[in-house]
């Protein structure tokens, strides 16, 4: 492993306190069963010398073990399970349809179950995600030009009163006000550090970032407060090709990315952004580097505030910036995050990539 920071004892360390921050960073073969695990696996721990460690499953199998049935580390961590994908993919085809908890029974889906996920990754009760799902289909259909009331009744309402209330609640504005506003749309998506969230604006993506960032929270306070808009579950024509590029990133098959950005702040932030972007692939730069390249070598301490305001992981590559000492320093995402994209990086650097 490259990792400096994981040392058999912090492996171990993290694996007796089934520590989930360490998520994507190791796999631990346990010799007296031959099974692999995560490093937050529930199952009763081994003593330090029946274990070995290793940095992808890959490896793990390529040793003899076999996965273990408790942990699934086959399993991408945050993965969405098989029957909400069938759901999520039914209401955001057909965003009028309303699943109640006897719909899903009929699917053979127990509702507590769906409750209980739709709770740990969106905040909110499935059927509350679906009446936002309804509230920002009708947003946009109005915004195309639909009347209000033909929204309403596309989407699956039966009152026209209950739909502006339901509407307003959602979106602090009346329906006949989509003309003139914006709406934020989100999803969320799976990746080997952890789920992911993406919020996209009209222009482009606006926000993609690990869901938990200290920093989050803060971050869908401010693009709310910059565009006047709620933030709503749906779907936005650059999520395909979001998912699509990190997909192919994650995988070793891509380097750059051409997804339209939105960067809402002051004109230094947005230029520190800029100048991030222009690290390459595989490569790294310093604070006051960066600094230079802005043409201020003075403005390092700014420099590290705005890389630290960044709202767009890995597509404005703030991971790329070390320390004037080569040393990893200040990333949102976590410090082991910043090491395993390196690491991507370091080693797919040579191959031909897009």
């Amino acid at each position: 492993m490259d990792n400096l920071y994981l040392t058999e004892d912090v492996m171990f360390k993290a694996l007796l306190e089934k520590d989930k921050t360490f998520e994507g960073q190791f796999i631990v073969g346990v010799k007296t069963t031959g099974i692999f695990c995560r490093p937050s696996c529930t199952a009763r721990k081994p003593k330090k010398e029946n274990v070995e460690f290793f940095d992808s499953t890959k490896s793990a199998m390529a040793s003899g073990y076999r996965p273990c049935k408790v942990c699934k580390p086959l399993v991408k961590s945050g993965e969405v399970p098989e029957e909400i994908k069938v759901i999520l993919a039914e209401i955001e085809n057909n965003p009028s349809e309303k699943i109640t908890d006897y719909g899903l029974i009929n699917k053979g889906i127990e509702p507590s179950r769906v409750r209980r996920w739709f709770i740990k990754n969106h905040g909110m009760t499935f059927h509350a995600y679906q009446r936002l799902l309804r509230i920002n289909s009708a947003f946009n259909n109005i915004k195309n030009g639909d009347k209000v009331i033909e929204a309403a009744f596309e989407n699956g309402y039966d009152s026209l009163s209950g739909f502006g209330h339901s509407f307003k609640k959602a979106t602090s504005i009346k329906p006949k006000d989509s003309i003139v506003n914006d709406c934020l749309t989100y999803t969320r998506l799976t990746s080997p550090l952890g789920p992911m969230m993406a919020v996209a604006s009209e222009e482009g993506i606006c926000l993609f970032d690990f869901t938990d960032r200290r920093m989050l929270e803060t971050e869908l306070k401010q693009i709310q407060k910059h565009f006047r808009s709620s933030i709503l579950p749906g779907k936005s024509k650059y999520f395909e090709p979001l998912i699509k590029q990190i997909n192919e990133y994650f995988g070793g098959k891509r380097k750059n990315f051409d997804i339209p950005l939105v960067t809402p702040g002051t004109e230094f932030q947005n230029k520190v952004w800029k100048v991030l972007r222009t690290i390459p692939y595989g490569e790294t730069r310093s604070y006051k580097k960066q600094a230079i390249a802005l043409g201020n070598v003075k403005a390092v301490r700014a420099v590290a505030n705005a890389n630290g305001d960044n709202r767009i992981s890995i597509l404005i590559p703030c991971h790329r910036v070390i320390g004037e000492d080569g040393k990893l320093v200040g990333y949102g995402g976590g410090l082991w995050r910043k090491q395993w994209l390196l690491n991507l990086e370091k080693e797919n650097f040579h191959k031909n990539l897009r």
